[in-house]
């Protein structure tokens, strides 16, 4: 099954359900940080983070492969008058994301793993803009049913991100997840 439909499938039986989208706690716990601006949610999903970011002042541009997510993201979006431009992108093709240096203050990536990425979240992030991170990491205590090609090493985000300002920084061994919360560093 190829990816983007499986995450339509996957977000159609959430709505189904009558999911609300889910707001990641560690970022929520961060919101002292967060003074808006402009902000990138990348895989966002059903918009839990995005809808949170634009309470908070943000205007949000959502990435996602499902349109199932992206719809229902407009609607929701639309019905409660926020500043979400969500759109449909397979991230696994970002060089076609098209996105101006230096034009986020905050990028915000949750359970969404490809290494390449990085790159392009350090140039399209404002100096003193932050970055959140968290997804799923190899741990000895936890199972997950995620291939291991989508799991974080130890330590991983720490080593990309360790010349960064560094504000928050968790490896959770019994949920299986890392988080990283930094801010790029004015260059000299």
């Amino acid at each position: 099954m190829d990816a983007k439909k499986k995450w339509n499938e996957k977000y159609k039986e959430k709505l189904l359900k009558s999911e609300e989208p889910i707001l990641n706690v560690r970022l929520q716990e961060l919101s002292n940080y967060l003074n808006g601006g402009t902000a990138l949610d990348l895989a966002c999903g059903l918009g839990g983070n995005s809808t949170f970011l634009a309470n908070l002042g943000y205007r949000v541009e959502a990435v996602d492969i499902s349109e199932v997510a992206i719809e229902y993201l407009q609607l929701l979006s639309d019905q409660k008058q926020l500043s979400i431009h969500p759109r449909i992108s397979d991230l696994t093709d970002w060089q076609s994301l098209d996105f101006l240096e230096n034009s986020f203050d905050l990028v915000v990536i949750t359970y969404y793993l490809d290494r390449s990425i990085f790159p392009l979240v350090e140039s399209i992030l404002k100096e003193n803009g932050y970055f959140f991170m968290e997804t799923f990491y190899l741990s000895p205590k936890s199972e997950q049913k995620v291939s291991s090609q989508y799991k974080l090493k130890s330590n991983e985000l720490l080593s990309e991100f360790g010349d960064w300002h560094v504000l928050y920084y968790e490896e959770n061994e019994l949920e299986g997840r890392q988080t990283i919360f930094c801010r790029k560093k004015h260059k000299e």
